[in-house]
């Protein structure tokens, strides 16, 4: 039936989409397309968590090792490794890899968050590479007239597109660590691009559980055209051209020469609602270095990305709840455990609502939030046996409970990629990239997808009569949920790096793992692998892994007074954990990624 569908669309809507008879039939095109597109790109039920595709003897490494979601970008990181390069080195080529193998999750066409490690001193920075809104941009970007825009409206147009912060966050970071030359590591993405790879089992179910990609000409022409062959192969001889010229020139081409050129025309031409991104927005970008966010966690610090990111306060003030809870006496994954998981993200999501956005728009008590004075009072409101009635935010210098803030429900999309490099001498690359919503914006520009980041804002700014923190204004970052992290022992010795995708998920995912590995004394591979439970906070039901042990407590928690949902939930998580003689990796096997090392 969709292979149906398919054809009447080649034949005549998609080109509708772009070029209108009149403006009621092309609005009727648009509404059908995007409706389309939430109806085909949920996560259906699944039959549990597959197997593992290594052996744990396969995840092991003495010396340096490489986790991602893609076995080709894996293998990038890792000969470059093995050529004397370092973590940083790996990074780049991991990162072009990935934009390659791993289209609709991340790419250069979006942005991300790096934390960097040097062995020597110890000191982590923090890179921040988020898209920024153009400067033409207003509060009421995505109103209409009184009413918020629907996210399925909004992804695929081009409103939803910031100005991608991926290439130069990653010059960056590479000038201040990097030791191997900036062209030398985008070969392996330029040959791997140039001469194709059988298309990845992932990739290939997206498109096939994914009809809106039929209903644009970009992805139409790209994706399934490529899926429908016999077998499936991915090539992108424009996307290795492009990669060439920014190895070649540096991000200038990126951002002021013909590739910033052809994402302004791309990105303003997409009718309905054509983007307001002009030239000198792509001009102006600059990542951001800044502090990472530290806490503890009984007897390991923990360190993650500060905001625009909630992702290390969400984490943080989770565990922080969960501090007085012997989780350790707790079977892994019982209801119990995932009750009380469950609470304390609810109200780590009401205080993320109320407190997070941009830091250089909004005053954001980062260190309040997750201090330990806070995090404890917030605590006492989780009752081990019952879920809460309602949440609300607190205040950290004032009543822990603010009854007259209501917290209202955030549709977010669900893409992203995450991957870790160690290398010899122990230095650390963690990082968090997107182009948001799987395959983005859905807008192709020189062989990669342009984000749709701009949809992490809040769509109704003013909430209660005031001015929401993550509101959209012009040249802001919007919030994001990404939490690389870096976790090391009382002696400061890095035990564990670890990340996920994921959209909102991202923060209940990696609590997970993390508790898997900190409190209930799982390898990373275990942690990784064990079913998802997660809460998103108020408008959300506590989810539950379909097809896992997860699942079979639905209804005991129900009698605790959650709303439960059971549904597939595609984590991507990727880690390494330190070990008596190196380290040990772990990959989701939900994604097609690896662990490899020597």
């Amino acid at each position: 039936m969709i292979r149906a569908f398919s054809l009447l669309f080649r034949l005549g809507c998609t080109s509708f989409f772009y070029r209108p008879h009149s403006t009621a039939h092309g609005v009727a095109i648009l509404v059908f397309a995007t409706a389309v597109l939430t109806a085909c790109s949920g996560t259906p039920d699944a039959a549990g968590v597959p197997a593992a595709s290594q052996t744990p003897q396969e995840q092991t490494a003495e010396h340096f090792m490489v986790t991602a979601a893609n076995p080709h970008a894996v293998q990038a990181g890792v000969e470059v490794l093995r050529n004397g390069g370092n973590a940083m080195d790996a990074a780049v080529a991991v990162q072009m890899a990935l934009t390659f193998v791993e289209p609709p999750e991340t790419g250069i066409g979006g942005g991300g968050f790096l934390l960097y490690r040097d062995a020597a001193t110890g000191k982590i920075t923090m890179y921040d590479g988020r898209e920024i809104a153009p400067r033409k941009a207003t509060h009421d970007r995505f109103m209409l007239w009184r009413w918020p825009m629907p996210l399925y409206m909004a992804v695929p147009s081009g409103l939803s597109v910031g100005v991608p912060g991926l290439v130069a966050m990653m010059h960056e970071a590479h000038g201040d660590h990097g030791s191997r030359p900036w062209a030398q590591l985008f070969q392996p993405a330029i040959t791997l691009a140039r001469d194709g790879i059988p298309m990845p089992d992932r990739l290939q179910h997206q498109i096939d559980n994914d009809f809106s990609l039929r209903l644009l000409g970009d992805t139409d022409d790209y994706f399934v055209e490529q899926w429908q062959q016999d077998p499936p192969r991915l090539r992108n001889t424009e996307l290795a051209r492009t990669l060439s010229l920014i190895a070649e020139l540096g991000p200038e081409v990126f951002y002021e020469g013909e590739i910033a050129e052809a994402v302004v025309e791309a990105a303003r031409a997409r009718w309905l609602w054509g983007s307001d991104i002009t030239m000198a927005d792509m001009l102006a970008y600059r990542p951001e270095q800044r502090e990472p966010l530290c806490g503890t966690y009984r007897e390991w610090t923990i360190c993650g990305v500060a905001p625009p990111s909630s992702g290390g306060i969400a984490v943080l003030q989770i565990l922080g709840m969960l501090e007085k809870h012997d989780l350790s006496s707790l079977e892994p994954g019982s209801a119990e455990s995932i009750h009380l998981i469950a609470e304390a993200s609810r109200l780590a999501f009401a205080d993320r609502f109320q407190y997070v956005g941009d830091p250089a728009f909004v005053n954001v008590p980062s260190e309040a939030l997750i201090s330990k004075s806070y995090v404890a009072r917030r605590a006492e409101l989780i009752d081990p046996s019952r879920a809460m009635a309602d949440i609300h935010p607190g205040d950290p210098d004032g009543p822990v409970f603010l009854e007259d803030e209501p917290i209202p429900r955030e549709r977010e999309t669900t893409g992203t990629s995450h991957f870790n490099v160690i290398d010899r001498q122990g230095n650390i690359a963690a990082m968090t990239s997107s182009i948001e919503s799987p395959f983005g914006s859905r807008i192709m520009v020189k062989g990669f997808l342009l984000n749709n980041q701009l949809t992490d804002f809040t769509f109704q700014p003013y909430y209660d009569g005031d001015l929401v923190a993550n509101a959209v204004a012009a040249s802001k970052r919007p919030r994001s949920s990404m939490a690389p992290l870096i976790v090391m022992d009382a002696e400061g010795e890095v035990q564990l790096v670890l990340g996920s995708r994921g959209g909102s998920r991202i923060i209940g995912y990696v609590v997970k793992a993390l508790v898997g590995v900190l409190d209930w004394n799982m390898t990373v591979q275990e942690a990784i692998a064990q079913p998802n439970f997660l809460h998103r906070g108020k408008g959300y039901p506590l989810e539950l892994e379909a097809g896992t042990s997860a699942a079979g407590h639905e209804e005991k928690l129900r009698a605790m007074g959650h709303k439960v949902d059971v549904l597939r939930l595609e984590s991507g998580l990727h880690g390494i954990q330190r070990t008596d003689s190196g380290w040990r990796g772990g990959a989701d096997p939900r994604m097609d990624g690896v662990a490899l090392g020597d």
